[in-house]
């Protein structure tokens, strides 16, 4: 599978966070080693960087950090970065922020937990075919409601012809939901706030100015939150 294909050679895989949906899973280990289908949560996500040719990921750690550096070290591929949140989690857009040196323009970006089955074409050659960094500020991953297992939310985003992304109304259904796959240019963190802030705020500011832009996943995307979820994400890994 061709490198030439993708828009970077570079991911940040949000791995910090406490992981309270998962508990009591995570009430002595970090959400990102909760096995799913034999393997940690954070596995899933590392072995697809791997096999779509993904060289290198950057993975901020905070809670039981030293088990999950540990984990996340002991591999040879992709390439690992740890970005050190010890002293203080930052949230997502923090995160980013502190790991951007470690991040090429444009990087990815997925969380920890992501388990998805690929369509025609994989996640991360989907997002790189229709990135524009003249007209782009980050390109998110968004799927369809029959496409998100285990899912039972509203949605997140409304999408124009354009792939131009805006939020759900208040009391309506979006048809789009986040898959926690992005890929995101450097211009997204300017001006970002000190510390501790969530990736929304900076979202939010790109949809004003025309510039958060989505694609359609064609494949399935699980949403793994929780302990009930992980049977039948197990059951659905099996039958492919």
């Amino acid at each position: 599978m061709s490198k030439r294909d993708l828009a970077s050679d570079t991911a940040m895989v949000m791995a910090a966070g406490f992981g309270k949906r998962m508990r009591p899973l995570t009430a002595s280990q970090p959400k990102p080693l909760v096995r799913v289908a034999g393997k940690a949560l954070i596995d899933h996500a590392l072995d697809r960087l791997r096999d779509n040719g993904i060289a290198n990921a950057v993975v901020n750690v905070h809670y039981l950090a030293d088990a999950l550096e540990a984990h996340v070290l002991d591999r040879s591929s992709p390439k690992i970065t740890v970005s050190d949140e010890r002293e203080g989690l930052l949230e997502t857009g923090g995160g980013m922020v502190k790991a951007q040196p470690h991040l090429p323009d444009p990087f990815f970006c997925l969380n920890a937990d992501n388990i998805w089955l690929d369509g025609p074409r994989d996640a991360f050659r989907d997002l790189s075919a229709r990135w524009n960094a003249d007209e782009m500020d980050a390109l998110l991953l968004v799927v369809g409601h029959a496409g998100a297992a285990n899912f039972s939310g509203q949605g997140d985003f409304h999408m124009d012809s354009e792939g131009r992304l805006s939020r759900r109304k208040p009391g309506r259904i979006a048809p789009f939901i986040y898959t926690g796959i992005q890929l995101v240019s450097h211009r997204l963190l300017r001006d970002a706030p000190e510390g501790k802030f969530s990736t929304n705020i900076l979202w939010n500011r790109a949809i004003e100015e025309g510039r958060l832009y989505g694609v359609a996943f064609t494949g399935t995307w699980f949403e793994v939150g929780t302990p009930q979820a992980i049977a039948p994400t197990e059951d659905a890994l099996k039958r492919g």
